[in-house]
């Protein structure tokens, strides 16, 4: 998968792993992620969506923060994240909200299949132990959508590694080091004033 790296999603790496600070980093990024995902649904199907994104990705944060403690780099840990919510956006028919191309997603699962078989994940059930106990939200699927995918928003051919656009605009391969002081108040949600939603990119 293509995604970007910069100060702000390392210093919400930063703040996801620390005490306090960490749940309000955690429903600004669940807010962020529901929001941009809701704009790339049709306009008529996003708020029956809205309660089902909102509880999926505030799964996602533990997912995050497990990775990141098996040794997984920040860029992995959160393409993790990210391949858990299009596996869900693919099981729902939901392809106008995918990153990648539905025929990349058993891909995508192969290359962290270790992480998670190891956690119960499968693509039928992308939260697997992260899932909450009371079940997640229920939310219309259009199944049809996969019958002729259309995903405006997927850019395929990267589903062999993670790819990382930097802040300065190179791609890497893997992601980038992580900067030797971090300043904790760019992460979202920590400074009101920080950050917009047009401020943190995926």
């Amino acid at each position: 998968m293509k995604i970007k790296q910069g100060i702000k999603h390392w210093a919400a790496k930063q703040s996801l792993t620390a005490p306090v600070v960490g749940e309000m980093v955690a429903d600004r990024l669940v807010d962020l992620h529901t929001g941009v995902f809701l704009d790339w649904a049709d306009e008529e199907r996003q708020e029956e969506r809205r309660q089902r994104l909102e509880a999926f990705f505030d799964a996602t944060m533990d997912t995050y923060v497990a990775a990141l403690e098996k040794g997984y780099p920040e860029a992995e840990a959160r393409e993790i994240t990210h391949a858990q919510a299009n596996f869900d956006f693919y099981n729902h028919g939901w392809t106008e909200m995918m990153e990648f191309p539905v025929e990349e997603v058993e891909t995508h699962y192969d290359r962290y299949a270790d992480f998670f078989e190891t956690h119960g994940i499968t693509i039928d059930d992308p939260l697997g132990e992260f899932a909450p106990k009371s079940g997640l939200p229920h939310a219309p699927s259009t199944p049809e959508k996969l019958d002729d995918p259309d995903h405006p928003h997927a850019i395929g051919g990267f589903a062999d590694d993670v790819y990382v656009e930097t802040d300065d605009g190179e791609v890497v391969i893997g992601g980038g080091e992580e900067p030797d002081a971090v300043d904790v108040e760019q992460a979202p949600g920590v400074d009101s004033d920080a950050v917009t939603d047009a401020e943190i990119e995926f």
